[in-house]
């Protein structure tokens, strides 16, 4: 039996070599609806370059690693040359089911959050992080202590993400769909597969109108060899590169979709859903059972559009920040 009313008898320190395995393991334990695989945890955490082991803040009892932190702050920047000096993150924590109630998950926060502090930043986002975001923020339904732990520090909630699903058994474009591609098909817009050649003003475009992740994420998975096929734009009758579509940005995975936008003066003309659309068609043909992503504003124009699609919201997730006191 575990006594949760003596102290935690756990050292916190920096992430050292051979911490790895252990950790996973740990995390596995403390987060089962949400496990981690030793090489998504090296490609999210270990191989980013703004990777500081003394920011990943690990409990350890005797051998047993049983919690950790993890606070980042930007190195290398984003794009450009913004290091984003009053920005921190907070992508995870964790504490093992037999660890809690003795106030370890408020000592590894604490530790991260004075980390930070350390390094100038003012501001700390859970768990927004970009461009190794485990989850988007925090699911409050699956992880109530975690909120109320949260909460208790002073971390507010900024806004919702919502996590999306559909299923794909049986789907085909709506008859509705395929008459709208034609009419602007006739208008002079041209929907297809990027040449290689293309991918430059693609990636400019996401990177200067949407979001430089997503041009990020666009350059990686080309980079990775993840067919053209998976992507498709549109262009207006001026010919310019009015907005795109795609699925198996990221990981490879390729029921995900995403990254998706149109370029803001083109919104309202049916193109998003007609790129929609022609993405979960390829998706089907490629064999894929279901369509998911992770991140969008249940209520944004682009929320009503997935719904209209029949996506339905599977997770809800709050992004936090906490502000030093001025």
């Amino acid at each position: 039996m575990t006594d949760r009313t003596t102290p935690s008898r756990a050292v916190i320190r920096g992430f050292r070599t051979g911490d790895g395995p252990r950790l996973v393991e740990a995390w596995r334990r403390s987060a089962p609806a949400d496990p981690i695989t030793p090489d998504r945890f090296r490609s999210l955490v270990l191989l980013d370059a703004n990777f500081d082991p003394e920011g990943l803040r690990v409990a350890v009892d005797g051998d047993r690693v049983v919690g950790a932190a993890y606070a980042v702050r930007r190195l290398t920047p984003l794009s450009g040359t913004d290091l984003e000096p009053e920005q921190g993150w907070i992508p995870f924590f964790f504490t093992d089911p037999a660890a809690r109630g003795r106030g370890l998950g408020r000592q590894l926060l604490t530790e991260a959050l004075d980390w930070l502090h350390g390094h100038g930043r003012t501001r700390v986002d859970f768990a927004s992080y970009t461009p190794h975001y485990v989850l988007p923020g925090l699911d409050a339904e699956a992880y109530p202590e975690a909120a109320g732990l949260l909460e208790s520090l002073g971390f507010r909630t900024l806004y919702e993400a919502a996590a999306m699903d559909r299923g794909l058994v049986g789907y085909s474009v709506p008859a509705e769909v395929v008459l709208h591609r034609d009419e602007l098909t006739a208008a002079g817009h041209r929907f297809g597969t990027p040449s290689d050649d293309e991918l430059v003003e693609l990636i400019a475009l996401a990177g200067t109108r949407f979001s430089p992740d997503w041009a990020r994420a666009i350059r990686e998975c080309a980079a990775a060899g993840t067919p053209l096929d998976r992507i498709v734009v549109v262009r207006d009758p001026s010919g310019r590169l009015a907005g795109w579509a795609m699925h198996g940005a990221y990981g490879r995975a390729d029921e995900r979709f995403g990254p998706f936008g149109v370029l803001e003066e083109m919104r309202g003309t049916g193109l998003g859903k007609v790129l929609l659309h022609l993405v979960l068609e390829r998706m089907r043909a490629h064999g894929a059972h279901s369509a998911w992503f992770l991140w969008t504003g249940e209520h944004s124009p682009a929320g009503r559009l997935y719904r209209k699609t029949g996506f339905t919201t599977t997770r809800v997730f709050r992004v936090l920040r906490k502000e030093a006191a001025r």
